[in-house]
């Protein structure tokens, strides 16, 4: 059976206190009134029900921790007490000592089972439990022999079983608004290409070459030549070859951009309004002194 710490089993159990917090409180004998220790811690099972008391004894055995069974506790708030059902100074000292940094095993808690079920605590036990009542208590006890294997604190209700006469809690309960947030999907982005034509225009400069024929009249004109010099003859006598560029235009494709698709995340408060409800305690007492803390 595995036991935690009240507090780390449930970081607000004050909640259920209304604020008040049982550690702290001091442990007194039921009827003595003698001081026993301050409570330091609670420890609960694993469904959040208080089995022990973790007593501090404080300077009475400097130091030392010992274990008191819920069932053997009377929490008084209105006096800031605990008052143990059926131990004393004397039997708490033969408690073995309780460290929070050991395992708290069957051995362990069949040790501190034992002192409280010695038959003059069992036999405190049952007068404290029903002080008001005038049947004769039976004294009689047999020290049981339970199955480590199959044991429950069920078992032991005089151990484990919180007195509902010494405790009577009466919770009111609200309503409260929850706040959550549900992703859902509101659109899709599609990102595609498409192919538009334009007609470009590209100016190039080209080179047309042209025959111009120029006549002169020489400087030398009118003097006699030779025959042989004047060569009269008829068909082609020159030959000039003429060159023209053409534009030779072709297309290349090019980077033009990068396109980065990515997400951003933008932040908003939406306020909501519900109404609650909250229980709120009526007292009808009439002509009856009734002090509320």
């Amino acid at each position: 059976m595995v036991l935690y710490k009240l507090e780390d089993f449930e970081p607000s159990y004050r909640d259920s206190f209304e604020g008040r917090d049982i550690k702290g409180l001091g442990v007194y004998t039921q009827g003595t009134d003698e001081k026993v220790g301050t409570v330091n811690d609670v420890l609960v099972d694993e469904e959040g029900h208080f089995r022990y008391l973790v007593v501090d004894l404080g300077f009475w055995i400097f130091g030392k921790k010992v274990l008191l069974p819920i069932g053997r506790a009377n929490v008084d708030y209105n006096a800031d007490r605990v008052y143990t059902i059926g131990l004393t100074r004397e039997q708490a000292e033969d408690l073995p000592e309780f460290d929070e940094r050991q395992a708290l095993d069957y051995d362990y808690e069949e040790r501190v089972r034992g002192i409280y079920r010695r038959p003059e605590n069992y036999t405190r036990s049952l007068e404290a439990s029903a002080p008001l009542d005038t049947t004769p208590v039976d004294t009689s006890y047999t020290t049981p022999n339970y199955n480590r294997d199959s044991y429950t604190y069920e078992n032991e209700p005089s151990l484990y079983n919180i007195n509902e006469q010494d405790h009577q809690t009466l919770r009111l309960y609200e309503e409260r608004l929850i706040a959550s947030k549900q992703r859902r999907k509101t659109g899709e982005v599609t990102i595609g290409k498409r192919v538009e034509t334009d007609t470009a225009r590209v100016a190039v400069p080209i080179e047309k070459e042209r025959v111009v024929i120029e006549r002169v009249t020489p400087a030398d004109a009118g003097t006699p030549v030779s025959a042989r010099e004047a060569n009269f003859r008829e068909g082609n006598v020159a030959r000039v070859e003429l060159y023209e560029e053409t534009p030779d235009i072709r297309k290349e494709a090019v980077l033009r951009e990068e396109v980065r698709v990515r997400k951003v995340v933008d932040h908003d408060t939406v306020e909501a309004q519900e109404t609650v409800r909250r229980e709120e305690l009526e007292v009808n007492a009439p002509n009856l002194p009734v002090e509320e803390l």
